[in-house]
């Protein structure tokens, strides 16, 4: 794969990404359905949105790798970089289906909630997060300086870590023991157990 071929895929998975984005704000319950809400997790996103930008903007020259290797490590990099946001563009589209009129920006718990733990929610319990995160992870590899993602992946992870805590102590409130089943036996974001965001990991 040619890093033009990379680019281009990369601007088409974005671009239904910031779909998934506006379908998923369209079929949101309306504010006049929000029962409580943690304005908290606005940090989380600001976190996120700027790791994006860090991704975007801080490049490296055209068609150079990540770091020095050969032309076929760079293109087997590529080659598995946009299958990984393929997928994870998928994930999130499967997750924010699911959610349905629940989906939001900040946390919040709407009239009639339910704590869904089906399709992706059953893999871990932030889907969208963990594929905003393969989202990320393909953008910088195709376009930033390696110390461009490192820094841009760090900072993902901490917002992600902020909005998965303000967003579960609702939830928590909400469900009680039927979330700590959940939290017990799905992983908050990445699908292992040991980092389960109820000891305080990811």
């Amino acid at each position: 794969m040619t890093a033009t071929a990379a680019f281009v895929v990369l601007a088409i998975v974005w671009g239904l990404f910031g779909l998934i984005y506006v379908t998923g704000r369209r079929g949101a319950a309306p504010e006049t359905k929000t029962t409580v809400r943690s304005r908290a997790s606005r940090l989380g996103i600001a976190m996120q949105l700027l790791a994006y930008a860090i991704a975007f903007v801080l490049e490296r020259p055209t068609a150079t790798p990540i770091v020095p290797m050969s032309a076929t490590a760079d293109t087997t990099l590529l080659i598995a970089a946009t299958v990984l946001g393929v997928v994870s563009l998928v994930f999130c589209r499967m997750a924010a289906r699911t959610l349905g009129k629940q989906w939001s920006m900040t946390a919040r718990v709407v009239a009639e909630h339910e704590l869904i733990q089906r399709g992706p929610f059953a893999i871990v319990r932030n889907p969208i997060y963990l594929g905003m995160f393969g989202l990320l992870v393909h953008a910088a590899l195709v376009l930033a300086t390696w110390e461009a993602a490192a820094a841009a992946m760090t900072l993902f992870l901490i917002g992600t870590w902020i909005r998965i805590r303000e967003e579960e102590k609702i939830l928590r409130r909400q469900f009680g023991a039927t979330f700590e089943d959940y939290a017990g036996r799905v992983p908050a974001f990445l699908p292992f157990n040991v980092f389960r965001a109820d000891r305080s990991r990811l």
